[in-house]
């Protein structure tokens, strides 16, 4: 597990984004117009926040990603079927697939479904209103402004899709 990438994630283009090319947005991420113009609005994507896994078992996990890789437990939400770990910086969420919040993500984990539930970027300057303007510009749609916890805490967070429907958290820092 590495962390040593995120002071290298600028663009959307090298970045966790990257995902995007053949968009609207990834094209212009090449020319680093979307960028620069984030970036004149005063929003910077800076890096990954956390991570949500779908997992069968949150004891097998835990024993995994803390007793092998050295996280820590960092937060319990026991309605939520959610542990969440601290990983350097960010955050490690496991979701029980048997919790509510499991279930929605569909069969357990495997070659036919998947497991991640979302990934959360962090992002600096986060003005919603703002953000929320610029991505329809290039036809994404975002979820309303929320506050949710992060790796930094509670902030300001909205949600997008990526073009094959991967759940992205655009969270504040």
């Amino acid at each position: 597990m590495s962390f040593a990438r995120r002071d290298r994630v600028s663009t959307l283009e090298e970045g966790p984004l990257a995902s995007l090319r053949g968009s609207s947005l990834a094209s212009e991420s090449k020319r680093g117009s979307s960028a620069a113009t984030l970036m004149a609005m005063g929003i910077e994507l800076v890096g990954l926040d956390h991570i949500v896994l779908r997992v069968r078992s949150l004891e097998k996990a835990i024993a995994f990603y803390c007793g092998a890789l050295g996280c820590v437990e960092e937060r319990r939400l026991e309605d939520l079927g959610l542990v969440q770990l601290r990983a350097g910086r960010s955050l490690i969420d496991l979701l029980g697939i048997d919790a509510p919040l499991g279930r929605r993500g569909g069969a357990p984990a495997g070659r036919e479904a998947r497991n991640v539930d979302h990934f959360a970027l962090q992002v600096r300057g986060f003005d919603g209103e703002t953000l929320r303007a610029h991505l329809s510009r290039h036809g994404i749609e975002a979820g309303p402004v929320r506050q949710l916890y992060g790796a930094e805490g509670v902030g300001e967070a909205i949600y997008i899709e990526d073009p094959d429907g991967n759940t992205i958290e655009l969270k504040s820092v």
